[in-house]
Order: structure tokens, then C-alpha cells, then sequence
């Protein structure tokens, strides 16, 4: 069994190939130099680019022609693969990668959707190659990711709402209202559809962060035991305050921050902090 993802993923290089998994990156153009994510850009640099750029960067999937490729090439090592990607609310990869599989019949390709992104899309990758290597079926993998995307939330808060606007995540005269009175919006990534809700609003970036954990509790009890894990774009600071919020509310096991790829941070900006959580014992066990 092979297991592709694509960059939304925000895994390292390192892990990709220590888990044996393909990655496609997706690329952004910044000022009109295009990069491939992860590859032959990291985070960090991404948002210096951005702190400097004259334009709003652009994000692409990757290409049919590109994700037919490596499918043709997997498929003379293995001929049973999953394909495992960021949410298709929020980008067309997924539909690109369903495209690709049905120009490739030698190979028995499911592609899976998400319905997330970062980290939360980094937890069902790590879980189908860690299956994969287990020598796990098609089913059983296809089953436990099912069971992670149920089980997680993701939310996320940030303090300048200027890439949101000048992107049309939010209406220009809205997102200028909210900005003049210091409005930070709270966002969670729906389970259905995989699309980006506002689901709060609060009149400081400190109190959107304290609230995350409030909103939280419409999934989980007080004191409920949680895995989670930290995203921010560039903000460790913030998402140190965003770890200590979450503990005064929850009992939390922690995984390693992550940094924000291009996916969402060419949308956000620096400075976005989020968490990507969910009840430990609706987690299933993975090999």
C-alpha cells in the first residue's frame, strides 16, 4: 500500500520520508515567483515573503499531468494506493487527485478527502502510513481516518484581518468595520462540508483566544481528556497563550506546534494561532 498526501499536510520533509509517503506540494506565487510548499520554501520564509510582498500571493493545486506521474510511478511498486488531502471546501486537490486516479486503471487508487487541513490533515496521513506499514487493509485504514475526521476539531483566530479582505474571505467593508474596532473573528473548520465558518467574534485578539476554549465545549465536557495540538502561522507567543486557555479548561495531551504551511497562511497572514483537537477516547488506536 502507498500513501500520497499533498503539502497541506504541514509534515516535514523528514517525516514524509520516514514514513514513506509521497508528497505533491502545493505551489505559491509570491510577487510572481512561484514556490512549491515545503519543498523549495519553508513556513518561516513564506511569511517573511509575505511581510514584504507587494501583491497577495496566490495558491495553486498541484497539476493533473503531475499527480497522474506519480501515480503511474507508485503503481509499478504497488498497485493499491491512498491518497489522502486537504479538505475539497477549501481547495481543489481532492477533486484534481479523483481526476488523475481515474486516468490511471493499472493502479487501485481511493482518494480521501479530509475535510481539514494542517494538522488535522497531518493526523489522518500519519495514521494511514503508520497502517500502511503495518500491513493493514484498504478498509481498516479507510475506516480509522474515518473515525480521526469525526473525532477532531479545528479552530483557529488571528490579529489582522487585512489578507481575509484583500483575499475575499471577507467582504471589504465588513472586514474594514471589524478591523477599525478591533473585531477578531473565530474560525472553525466545518466536519460536513470542510468549508472555513465564522463561529465567534471577539474585540481583542487575547479574548479570541480565550474563547476558543469556551467554543470547544459545545463538542466537549470540562476536564474531558483531549489529544491536541498547536498551529500558528509564525506566532509561537500566541500559541503559548492559545496551550495555557485550552488547560484552564481541558485535561490536554500535547503533540509538537506546528507551523502554518501556505494552504491557509497565503489567506491569513502571519500571526494566526489555532488548535486542532479531540476527545482521546474517540481517537482510535493506530499501530
Amino acid at each position: 500500500m502507498k500513501i500520497v498526501c499533498d503539502s497541506g499536510a504541514d509534515l516535514t520533509l523528514e517525516e514524509y520520508k520516514e514514513l514513506d509517503i509521497t508528497v505533491f506540494p502545493l505551489k505559491v506565487e509570491v510577487d510572481g515567483v512561484s514556490y512549491q510548499a515545503g519543498v523549495d520554501i519553508s513556513p518561516t520564509e513564506f511569511y517573511d515573503l509575505m511581510d514584504n510582498a507587494e501583491n497577495m500571493p496566490k495558491t495553486a493545486t498541484p497539476s493533473l499531468g503531475d499527480i497522474v506521474d506519480v501515480y503511474k510511478r507508485l503503481a509499478q511498486e504497488d498497485r493499491d494506493i491512498i491518497s489522502v488531502h486537504i479538505s475539497s471546501g477549501l481547495s481543489g486537490t481532492s477533486n484534481v487527485a479523483r481526476q488523475a486516479a481515474l486516468l490511471v486503471p493499472e493502479a487501485n487508487i481511493t482518494v480521501v478527502d479530509t475535510l481539514t487541513l494542517s494538522a488535522g490533515q497531518a493526523w489522518q496521513v500519519r495514521a494511514a502510513a503508520l497502517m500502511a506499514k503495518a500491513n493493514k487493509s484498504r478498509e481498516e485504514i479507510l475506516e480509522k481516518l474515518s473515525q480521526i475526521q469525526q473525532a477532531l476539531t479545528s479552530h483557529f483566530t488571528l490579529p489582522d484581518l487585512k489578507y481575509l479582505i484583500a483575499g475575499g474571505r471577507i467582504g471589504h467593508l465588513k472586514g474594514l468595520l471589524a478591523s477599525l474596532l478591533g473585531i477578531k473573528p473565530i474560525i472553525e473548520v466545518n466536519k460536513e462540508d470542510g468549508k472555513y465558518y465564522d463561529v465567534g467574534k471577539r474585540r481583542s485578539f487575547q479574548k479570541a483566544i480565550d474563547n476558543i476554549p469556551e467554543l470547544l465545549l459545545k463538542y466537549h465536557q470540562a476536564g474531558a481528556q483531549l489529544r491536541a495540538q498547536i498551529v500558528t502561522a509564525a506566532n509561537s507567543e500566541g500559541g503559548e497563550k492559545l496551550k495555557q486557555a485550552m488547560e484552564k479548561v481541558f485535561n490536554v495531551s500535547w503533540e509538537p506546534e506546528v507551523v502554518l504551511g501556505t494552504a491557509l497562511g497565503a489567506h491569513t497572514g502571519r500571526g494566526l494561532v489555532g488548535v486542532i483537537a479531540a476527545m482521546e477516547s474517540a481517537l482510535p488506536v493506530i499501530p
